[in-house]
């Protein structure tokens, strides 16, 4: 009855019925807290410690004091009324209940008291954690605060745990994408700068800081923290190459020519002899690369990139014979590198030799018969040959081998007849709904039915199951741009450059096509390329 008659005075009313009602019930903490609302600073501070007098055993009251605090520039005194609350609370037989104090800390966040929350988080997280369970249970919180987007309290937790595991690389990552996707790029870098003095040997953290710096233009910067980085890791293949990268890519070739160079003598492994040819391969130097390959085979015989690459150099320069038997060395070299048989076979299709691509698929599922992707290019030749009786055989054996497998559901849907396709649709979301393959198919067959409603839907689904792949940022995209507003094609972009996908069919070719090369790492570039590249839906 007090609140609600509150409730319809104007505030100087107000204030004196509150001073009125909680003379008459003073074990109310919400019109304690009401009427410490309406007082000034001091007046307030008066109303909330007669509450703590009345009622010594509620939080609220001492939340409200520390937010009182914080509003009036008290900073300091925040996190000491917190810490005095939980004494005043222990001697007052109360239980501390972690779960409820974390859930006041995430409602001062999205209350705007940030210090408030900054402080019960950092007085309450340890209490009740066993010492083995800290870090699960921290980042378990973390997560919670981040998807209830409580990022202040997020924040708080990081950095609490970052005061007892200065050294856990796995922890300083996970808050470095957490300031990269919600906080600042200042913030961000700042985290970094932070986690390469406590993590020197985490070649990870040293390469996001640098590509931070690259992204943002500064590439003298950038080029400092990869030499620092190489102070703390000497001969580590993932600085070498960063470096390589930063250099290319800013059209420094001699520069990248030389640190390959110094790399292949100092670090030697296979990747630096490999990115060293490619780089002559991006530069046109045709030659040069196929003499970098073969001196990569000498050291490194078994590494399947040097007979791909060769190969599809040789294409290049129009020598079909050479590029056959580079790849069937690989092959008889690598039998489990599917991209080779792949390559082979593809070649043969090139030049009408339907029976020795067959051939070829046929030996690579011997050696590899539960990989899908074999059967998939199998399906696809026969289709190709006019053979559908053949194709639909195929996919059945396929089916049974692999039936957990979402390209080969998402190539059933789709050779289907139409009206078979829902039915199709059905069968692989029950075997497989926890393919992005398979719900983006089912996401296709809704744009094919002109249903943009349930077709969008099941896009995000499909996004938010598998953010790598990225086959599904660019049909999303070249969805988006056909039936949705700039503003969503601008998001999905932007969500897509976080996402940073590095997976899909078309995704891959667009990526590693040698045409593209100077706008490799840019993701809204390739995005579009791939985009564009996707086939008619049929």
């Amino acid at each position: 009855l007090w609140k609600e008659a509150d409730e319809l005075e104007e505030p100087g009313d107000a204030r004196i019925l509150l001073g009125r009602a909680v003379e008459c019930c003073p074990t109310s903490v919400e019109l304690w807290c009401a009427l410490a609302k309406l007082e000034t600073y001091e007046n307030a501070r008066k109303v909330l410690n007669k509450a703590r007098q009345k009622i010594p055993t509620d939080r609220k009251i001492w939340i409200n004091a520390a937010r009182l605090e914080e509003a009036n520039n008290n900073k300091e005194m925040v996190h000491k009324i917190i810490e005095r609350a939980l004494t005043s609370l222990k001697a007052n037989m109360v239980e501390i209940n972690r779960e409820l104090w974390l859930k006041e800390a995430e409602e001062c966040d999205q209350a705007e008291s940030p210090i408030t929350c900054q402080a019960i988080v950092r007085t309450v997280i340890a209490i009740g954690v066993e010492t083995e369970d800290r870090k699960h249970t921290w980042m378990e919180d973390a997560d919670s605060f981040t998807a209830n987007k409580a990022y202040v309290a997020a924040r708080a937790v990081f950095a609490y745990t970052l005061t007892v595991f200065p050294t856990k690389k796995s922890i300083w990552q996970r808050a470095a994408f957490f300031e990269k996707n919600h906080g600042t790029i200042e913030q961000y870098e700042s985290l970094l700068q932070r986690a390469v003095t406590y993590c020197p040997k985490a070649e990870v953290l040293w390469l996001m800081r640098a590509k931070s710096k690259w992204l943002a233009g500064n590439v003298p910067e950038a080029r400092s923290i990869l030499n620092d980085a190489f102070g703390a890791n000497p001969n580590s293949e993932e600085i070498w190459i960063a470096a390589i990268t930063l250099e290319s890519k800013n059209n420094e070739h001699e520069r990248a020519r030389k640190l390959l160079q110094k790399a292949r003598e100092t670090a030697g492994t296979a990747r630096v002899w490999m990115k060293s040819a490619r780089l002559e391969w991006c530069l046109g130097n045709l030659a040069g690369a196929l003499q970098t390959i073969q001196y990569g085979l000498g050291k490194f015989p078994e590494f399947p990139k040097f007979y791909l690459m060769k190969g599809q150099i040789e294409l290049q320069q129009g020598n079909k014979e050479k590029a056959r038997n580079s790849f069937d060395l690989g092959m008889k070299r690598c039998p489990n590198c599917i991209p080779l048989w792949v390559s082979l076979a593809t070649l043969e299709t090139g030049d009408d030799n339907i029976t020795k691509a067959r051939s070829i698929l046929e030996k690579a599922r011997v050696r590899n018969p539960q990989n899908d992707e074999l059967w998939v290019h199998a399906i696809r030749l026969e289709v190709k040959a006019g053979n559908d009786n053949v194709a639909q055989a195929l996919l059945a054996r396929a089916l049974q081998t692999c039936p957990k497998s979402g390209i080969l559901w998402s190539e059933c849907i789709f050779m289907a007849p139409r009206p078979a396709r829902k039915t199709k649709s059905v069968d692989g979301l029950k075997n497989c709904d926890n393919d992005a393959h398979i719900v983006l198919a089912v996401a296709r067959l809704f744009w094919l039915e002109r249903k943009m409603k349930k077709a969008k839907e099941w896009f995000i689904k499909a996004v938010k199951l598998n953010p790598d792949l990225g086959d599904t940022w660019a049909t999303y995209y070249k969805f988006t741009a056909a039936h949705g507003t700039e503003d969503e094609l601008k998001t999905l972009v932007e969500k897509c450059v976080q996402a940073d996908p590095h997976h899909g069919e078309y995704w891959c070719r667009t990526c590693k096509s040698i045409d593209n090369w100077r706008i490799d790492g840019n993701t809204e570039l390739m995005l579009k390329l791939c985009a564009k590249s996707l086939p008619e839906l049929r």
